[in-house]
């Protein structure tokens, strides 16, 4: 019973707290990291926020993850990368943890026949407001806070009765 009431008290205390999901997107599709695909293309319909992850997926015996400036990324030079996030399994995760442009490449030759992306971080928007029922000004007794945080109680105090 204690069990029950403190799993239910970590399920409202979750449902308070509606965090952001990040998103995992794999680079390329279908298709991965590789040639003949056009990742300027790949990546112009989607929004890259802060704590996204991109995912290469790739043969790792013949391509590279290289992220670059826009200088090298523009000129396909691979000479002096900002990080080589090759790890040699050819399924390599980038977190997009920061709020700015990234630019990935391929080194051994292949950035000049198009393997190279480049994506803008940006912070996540704002949640969408919910608007007041029927024009009422809004009020934390229509269950927004204040019953959600009696349930949470009344289970800690259940659970703490039950254990003692």
């Amino acid at each position: 019973m204690a069990r029950m009431a403190v799993t239910m008290a970590a399920l409202t205390m979750v449902a308070l707290l509606r965090g952001a999901e990040a998103t995992r997107f794999i680079v390329g599709g279908n298709m991965g990291w590789t040639t003949n695909v056009n990742y300027t293309v790949w990546a112009q319909d989607k929004h890259f926020y802060n704590g996204d992850w991109l995912f290469f997926v790739y043969d790792r015996n013949q391509m590279n993850v290289l992220e670059v400036n826009s200088t090298d990324y523009a000129s396909c030079n691979s000479d002096n990368p900002i990080t080589n996030w090759t790890r040699g399994a050819g399924r390599d995760v980038v977190p997009l943890n920061v709020t700015r442009p990234y630019y990935f490449i391929s080194g051994k030759g292949f950035c000049y026949g198009g393997m190279k992306l480049a994506v803008k971080v940006e912070n996540p928007p704002p949640p969408p407001v919910a608007s007041p029922l029927n024009g009422a000004p809004p009020s934390i007794y229509r269950g927004t806070i204040i019953l959600p945080t009696v349930f949470a109680i009344g289970a800690m105090w259940d659970a703490f009765v039950w254990v003692w």
